[in-house]
């Protein structure tokens, strides 16, 4: 650690410093809580409960390959969910993962630069807006960004204690990140890069350098054994091209349509977009991180012995920025404002803590003051993101209990209900107690009994279905079903990003279905009748 200044600050002072982090932290935790409480599941959150709702860990496993992700977050909700099942039970995980993410890079820091620092980066991560929302989901990302925060804090140990010990700790971290999501590939490349620095000369710490190749040599394995079968059976299907050419193409270098070095400029932008929640916010991080790198550069001797070099604390932060944004340029994964940058934030958000602590105002409590102004900045004026889910009212809990209940009151037992493969897997949740979609078929529909209805759904390739395709898919069905003429059928549709209900209706009404309902923003239950 640093050495500690010739005057002891007043006992007030010292208790107040001392309060601050656990205040921040506390606070974090508080947020994440509140999210993780207020709205119903995402389609992905009920994809990845229905994953895990298997009868035993090879079959949960075996779902989860199905799936863009490797499979720890499955395996780990598989055991999860017997403590219950309820939205705040089963986001749980992530909020103490998101939150424990934020005491780590809070301790990583202090490490390698100070506590003045690390109180700023703590603020920062437990009130980002981007890590409250993925703390408050069934997603990987609070999980990974806690595994990827523990590989900073254990390496750090490590190498400051010349410790194999930690070192082992780190790996098996690492090795669990790998776990978690294929974007950590991105941040075991840089790790290995800062570490080989690091350790040299090697044979100065032969015991803890050995552990570390070790536990590269496991990851490089881990690797192997996934992008051999897992990633080549999804490149097999199609599902990263379509992905990359929907939702995540803005996210893609296409030569010919923009240039190289715009792109990169404008992406790197929308990560920090992404991460504070608006372009202003956004903005004047990067700035801060720019400066924290430009403060590194500049500096030749580190303030501490033991700790890394300025310019080796800089080649850590920057590294997966320019691996990142490679490999968007390269087509091989997204790069800008989605969560499946999300990883960057401890990069982004440590980097920004450094350029923030190299500002030095004439007054005691401007800084703090500047941060919770940034925050309150993003919380008050956030911008959209069509990669983020809607949160807030557009999610809330009580119109997802006001369409069920209006369901269960007003459609026959034994009638029909139809919903597209996202509203489905909502439907399987909310209404029929189990899962009613199919998981790794390529069905045109699946059948299932809900309770006192009989469940249809799309397959997987119609994730959402659009009023304009509703005669063609009824047609579809009654051939499929054998459907009379007349049969009523209500369609379910909720979870559906940047299509709401209201507009839905309206469409509807054009369409001949006057007779549609909408709760909220976000759900809509409508009759239909085969003709």
């Amino acid at each position: 650690m640093h050495p500690e200044t010739t005057a002891d600050p007043p006992p007030r002072a010292a208790a107040v410093a001392r309060c601050l982090p656990l205040l921040a932290l506390a606070g974090g935790l508080a947020v994440r809580l509140a999210s993780a409480q207020a709205s119903f599941l995402h389609p992905d959150e009920a994809l990845h409960h229905l994953l895990a709702s298997q009868t035993s860990v090879s079959a949960a496993y075996r779902a989860a390959l199905t799936n863009a992700h490797p499979p720890l977050l499955v395996l780990l909700l598989y055991s999860w969910r017997w403590l219950g099942q309820s939205e705040l039970m089963l986001r749980l995980p992530s909020v103490l993962a998101g939150t424990a993410c934020c005491w780590l890079v809070y301790r990583w820091l202090a490490q390698v630069a100070d506590r003045s620092t690390a109180l700023v980066g703590l603020l920062l991560c437990a009130f980002a807006p981007a890590l409250v929302e993925l703390s408050a989901e069934i997603r990987q990302y609070a999980l990974l960004l806690f595994l990827m925060s523990a590989c900073l804090y254990l390496a750090e140990r490590a190498l400051r204690e010349d410790s194999w010990r930690w070192m082992i700790l780190f790996s098996l971290s690492l090795l669990a990140a790998l776990l978690t999501h294929y974007s950590a590939l991105i941040f075991a490349l840089a790790m290995g890069v800062y570490l080989l620095v690091r350790l040299y000369p090697y044979r100065n710490r032969p015991r803890t350098f050995a552990a570390w190749l070790s536990g590269q040599a496991a990851a490089l394995a881990l690797t192997a054994y996934f992008l051999a079968t897992h990633v080549a059976h999804l490149r097999q299907i199609g599902m990263p091209q379509r992905i990359a050419e929907t939702w995540l193409r803005q996210s893609i270098y296409h030569p010919g349509e923009e240039n190289a070095a715009v792109f990169a400029g404008v992406q790197t932008w929308r990560v920090f977009t992404f991460l504070l929640g608006n372009g202003v916010g956004g903005a004047l991080a990067l700035l801060a991180f720019l400066i924290g790198l430009a403060s590194l550069l500049r500096r030749r001797d580190p303030a501490d012995e033991r700790g890394p070099r300025p310019r080796q604390l800089a080649l850590l932060l920057g590294l997966p920025f320019v691996v990142s944004c490679g490999a968007g340029l390269a087509g091989l994964y997204p790069y800008g404002g989605t969560r499946h940058d999300a990883f960057l934030a401890l990069f982004a958000l440590g980097g920004a803590s450094l350029g923030l602590a190299a500002w030095q105002p004439a007054g005691e409590w401007i800084k703090p003051l500047a941060v919770a102004g940034l925050l309150a900045l993003c919380y008050l004026s956030p911008g959209f993101h069509p990669s983020r889910p809607p949160a807030g009212a557009e999610r809330a809990r009580a119109s997802m209990q006001a369409a069920v209940a209006d369901l269960r009151a007003s459609v026959p037992p034994g009638s029909i209900l139809l919903a597209d493969y996202q509203s489905g897997l909502l439907l399987g949740y909310y209404v029929c107690g189990h899962g009613i979609v199919q998981i790794g078929a390529m069905l045109p529909f699946a059948r299932s009994g809900c309770g006192p209805y009989v469940a249809i759904t799309t397959g997987p390739l119609q994730w959402s279905l659009q009023p304009e395709e509703l005669d063609e898919e009824l047609a579809s069905l009654a051939q499929t079903y054998r459907l009379a003429p007349g049969t009523r059928i209500w369609w379910f549709d909720a979870g559906s990003i940047g299509r709401p209900a209201p507009r839905l209706r309206r469409k509807l009404l054009r369409l001949g279905w006057p007779d549609s309902r909408s709760f909220g923003d976000n759900i809509l239950l409508c009759p239909l009748t085969v003709d």
